[in-house]
């Protein structure tokens, strides 16, 4: 049925004359597709525009007029299945036939090798002409479609570079904001406030979700009741504690962001769990807290088997155009630092840099013996393939209420 389908897509003459001759001849189909074919190639010399089945039915008992009847209710039933075969997407097409030749080319390399085993063939001159003759089809020719040039398209698909906007100030001043197909990566010490950084950032004052961003987030680190009550308190302004004692209020400020947040428990779960969630949702933002554990661990280095999730999670975020925001561990290097940069990355020093089309890197101020810790953040900008931008910008944290602000 394959081949049925190849042949009514080759009846298409802008497809045809892509694959004619060596590139696509008679011989890579079985034996009664094979006269099809034959048809169809003398039709496509002797006609102009595409041939339509009955066309081809027609010209096939014209050059086949001395066939048995038997043989003509053989064929009368693989033209009817013609009729019913589906065409193939042509780049699909396309990768067919070149597999179809290529394996009949190696059956011809093949048989040539018995012979030269048996001793039937005594020198390479056979060899010879058949790579002569096959090479230059042996990888079919495609047209390669190229990227739209136009100014307007241009201008148009930078205007929605920063289509998501940061809602802290000195942040959005330098990196305005995200888009789908950008891979965020965060990164900081434990007990910094990376998620308080997320929830602020979606679910706080003017976030992506009251931006009105489809936004997911995939937690495998803190139990998810957690996280989600620090998402409530930065969607409310309020604190646990005033959030129980105004439920009503609460529950009236966050309704104006809950439809556009979902949360999902992901623990044990991979990159492979996080493309479903982006293919079957289509959400805007996809959160992954933490983005570390849902790499495979299929090597005993770090930096291999992060940089081939951080890869996966940049093929998600362009291929289903949402913003991948990926949370992640600062190593020790990072302790007590004010500025840190990506090399302090845990487990991967540039792997993950190296796929991120920005990378904000929290830390604190250093704190002396016996001081309370101080609200300052330092929001390090180690990477911006968005604006160019980088540098330190500061922000506090309210960690009761999950709020950066500036």
């Amino acid at each position: 049925m394959m081949e049925l389908s190849l042949i009514k897509t080759l009846m298409n003459r802008e497809f045809f004359e892509e694959n004619r001759g060596g590139k696509c001849p008679q011989e890579i189909f079985t034996k009664d597709t094979r006269k099809i074919k034959a048809a169809l190639d003398s039709a496509m010399d002797e006609h102009d525009g595409d041939i339509s089945v009955v066309d081809l039915q027609a010209l096939f008992y014209i050059q086949n007029s001395s066939m048995t009847t038997s043989n003509k209710a053989i064929y009368a039933d693989i033209f009817s299945k013609l009729e019913k075969a589906e065409t193939l997407k042509q780049d699909i097409a396309h990768q067919t036939v070149s597999r179809m030749f290529q394996q009949y080319v190696g059956e011809k390399i093949a048989n040539l090798g018995f012979d030269y085993v048996n001793g039937t063939k005594t020198n390479l001159e056979d060899l010879r002409q058949l790579l002569e003759r096959y090479e230059d089809n042996f990888t079919p020719t495609r047209r390669v479609k190229f990227e739209n040039k136009e100014l307007d398209h241009i201008l148009q698909a930078v205007s929605l570079e920063t289509q998501w906007k940061f809602n802290i100030p000195s942040l959005r001043r330098r990196v305005e904001g995200v888009n789908g197909g950008h891979l965020l990566v965060v990164g900081a010490r434990p007990n910094t406030g990376k998620t308080s950084f997320a929830a602020s950032i979606v679910a706080g004052p003017d976030g992506w979700a009251r931006q009105g961003a489809k936004c997911i987030s995939l937690l495998n680190e803190e139990s998810y009741e957690r996280v989600v009550a620090r998402y409530i308190s930065a969607a409310t302004d309020m604190t646990v504690k005033e959030i129980a004692e105004n439920p009503v209020l609460a529950a009236k400020r966050y309704s104006e962001v809950k439809d556009n947040i979902d949360f999902k428990e992901c623990s044990g779960m991979d990159m492979d769990y996080v493309e479903m969630v982006a293919k079957s949702e289509s959400p805007d933002i996809i959160m992954l807290d933490m983005g570390d554990k849902f790499a495979k661990k299929v090597s005993d280095k770090s930096d291999v088997y992060l940089k081939e999730a951080a890869i996966h999670a940049r093929n998600i975020a362009k291929k289903y155009k949402c913003c991948v925001v990926w949370m992640s561990q600062l190593s020790a290097d990072a302790e007590g630092k004010r500025v840190v940069d990506m090399s302090m990355m845990e487990g991967s020093k540039t792997g993950k840099a190296a796929e991120a089309d920005l990378m904000i890197l929290l830390s604190k101020n250093p704190q002396a013996e016996g001081e309370e810790e101080s609200p300052v953040r330092n929001l390090n900008v180690a990477k911006n393939k968005i604006t160019g931008w980088h540098g330190l910008i500061t922000c506090e944290l309210d960690h009761e209420r999950g709020l950066y602000t500036s």
